[in-house]
């Protein structure tokens, strides 16, 4: 899953104070080649988090097939004076992704597998919308994005924490229209990750939990890791997630559905992150000169797949025009300075990472915070980076301050104009308890509306923490306020009548552009249960 959230918190001096009393690195396993890491990177980490009000972070670096860093900065939890170090773990969400890939490039290795087999093959039971899409959609398509789904398609299904199980989210991508055809364009999705879960278990008897802590963590020597969003929520050496909620960072509960967990589940920490890395560099091998892949299943998962969209970068980080982008499997493929580059983000509520690769330079760099400002994690990766590849030198933390600044202002301009734009003065078309009812959408399931002490109130069937009060925006549209405040996803309800005067329908989005993608209320298509 990839949530990492552009939000920036409101200055707290209280976080402020505890970075500056806790930036104090933990020792790195090596000491750094000559010339290599920045001479005051732990300086400069410690500026980053300031500016982006990050507790926590963790750092691993490794060139040459040498671990060069592996420090832990900062807190774990605003409060506690716990430092974070080089065996905290955070949640890593979507740079859990290529694990799935080499899970799957294992099972293929073994001949359970191939690689452009249909799904069906291994799950017979797997429908898309598309029946021809059923047939030719292969174990490859579930990893790379071009499915036909939109952006985040059908993740309201698990995202927050649903009741339906991990077989029963990817059972109900056969009532997900696509947004484009098949293998046509480039857009991110999760559930398909889910699904590629249920062929690891299919092929190879195990679930992919123990399949991926027994035949990958294990072997690496990840000791310290483990495979499931519910092990955020444990006891021991954990950094606790961290958002910006009503302008003030603060701890929240992590997000702890094991149903996703071959999307986004690994919870891992510096010292583990560049055990795993030296492995990828090195296509596979592993510290004893043996196998955990072929080179072979290397080159398959680092194969570019799919063309991604690329936007110009932000005009204060010119450093960051690309000449192209892929996606292959688990792993995004683009330039940096003139070299090819293997890198993903992952983002969770409290927790965002980037994982960045130069396999030319056999460099690889990990950054996991228990923050959401993808701006931190960028800053110092692209900083360490910029210190191996030589050339010019951006300030990378001026860059993505003044980047921060303009997007923020330009959306709370856009909530003034929506603002400016709404009709206060209008009313509803229908008494309030005209609206109330159970409305059914074809891929998620059942909304209820009723009326409570007077007012509107929202609950989805499967997810527990989706109830709002509907409070009246204007004409026939409400905005769905969610009594969980920490989803940051409100969102406008509007509904549509027939010419009798009845509901025909109710369309959702969100309200504010910043919300997290995977609230993709604008999929829900919701009638009346009749």
């Amino acid at each position: 899953m990839r949530h990492a959230s552009l939000r920036r918190p409101a200055p707290v001096a209280v976080l402020a104070l505890a970075l500056v009393l806790a930036c104090s690195p933990a020792l790195a396993q090596a000491p750094p080649s000559a010339g290599a890491l920045p001479g005051d990177l732990d300086a400069y980490v410690g500026r980053v988090m300031r500016a982006f009000q990050v507790p926590g972070l963790a750092l691993a670096v490794v060139k040459d097939g040498r671990v060069v860093a592996a420090r832990g900065y900062g807190v774990r939890r605003l409060g506690d004076p716990a430092p974070v170090d080089a065996r905290t773990r955070f949640g890593i969400a979507s740079n859990t992704k290529v694990f799935t890939a080499v899970a799957l490039g294992l099972l293929v290795e073994q001949g359970r597998l191939r690689w452009d087999a249909p799904v069906i093959d291994s799950l017979p039971w797997f429908r898309m919308y598309d029946p021809y899409v059923t047939r030719e959609i292969t174990v490859r398509d579930l990893l790379v994005h071009r499915s036909g789904l939109g952006l985040g398609a059908g993740d309201l299904l698990w995202w927050p924490r649903s009741t339906y199980s991990r077989r029963e989210v990817a059972e109900r991508l056969r009532a997900i229209r696509p947004a484009t055809s098949f293998r046509g364009a480039y857009a991110y999705d999760n559930v398909l990750y889910l699904a590629a879960g249920e062929v690891v278990e299919a092929a190879s008897g195990q679930s992919w939990e123990d399949f991926v802590s027994s035949r990958i963590l294990a072997r690496v020597g990840m000791t310290r890791s483990n495979v499931r969003h519910s092990a955020a929520a444990g006891a021991g050496n954990v950094a606790a997630p961290h958002a910006a909620i009503d302008g003030v960072v603060t701890p929240i509960a992590p997000f702890d559905s094991d149903v996703t967990d071959p999307a986004g589940g690994i919870n891992t920490c510096a010292e583990d992150m560049a055990k795993w890395l030296q492995v990828l560099l090195d296509q596979g091998r592993l510290p004893d000169g043996s196998r955990l892949f072929e080179a072979a299943t290397w080159r398959q998962i680092t194969a570019p797949v799919t063309p991604m969209p690329d936007a110009a970068p932000p005009p204060e980080l010119p450093a960051l025009r690309s000449n192209f982008r892929l996606y292959a499997l688990g792993l995004e493929v683009r330039d940096f300075k003139g070299y090819k580059v293997l890198t993903h983000t992952g983002g969770l509520p409290g927790y965002v990472s980037r994982v960045l690769m130069i396999p030319d330079l056999k460099l690889g760099v990990a950054v996991l915070t228990n923050q959401e400002s993808s701006e931190a994690f960028d800053a110092v990766a692209y900083e360490i980076a910029d210190a191996y590849t030589g050339g010019p030198r951006t300030d990378w933390l001026a860059g993505f301050e003044r980047a921060r600044a303009r997007a923020e202002t330009a959306a709370a301009e856009a909530r003034r104009k929506a603002s400016a734009a709404r009709n206060a003065a209008s009313k509803p078309s229908l008494p309030l308890g005209a609206y109330a009812g159970t409305y059914r959408d074809a891929w998620y399931g059942d909304v209820s509306i009723a009326m409570e002490t007077g007012k509107l109130v929202i609950r989805f069937a499967k997810t527990p923490s989706l109830v709002g009060d509907l409070e009246h925006w204007q004409y026939d549209t409400f905005v769905a306020r969610w009594r969980d405040r920490t989803l940051r996803a409100d969102a406008f309800v509007t509904f549509a009548l027939n010419p009798d005067g009845t509901i025909d329908r109710a369309k959702m989005r969100a309200v504010s552009p910043e919300t997290d993608f995977s609230f993709d209320f604008q999929d829900l298509l919701l009638r009346p249960a009749r």
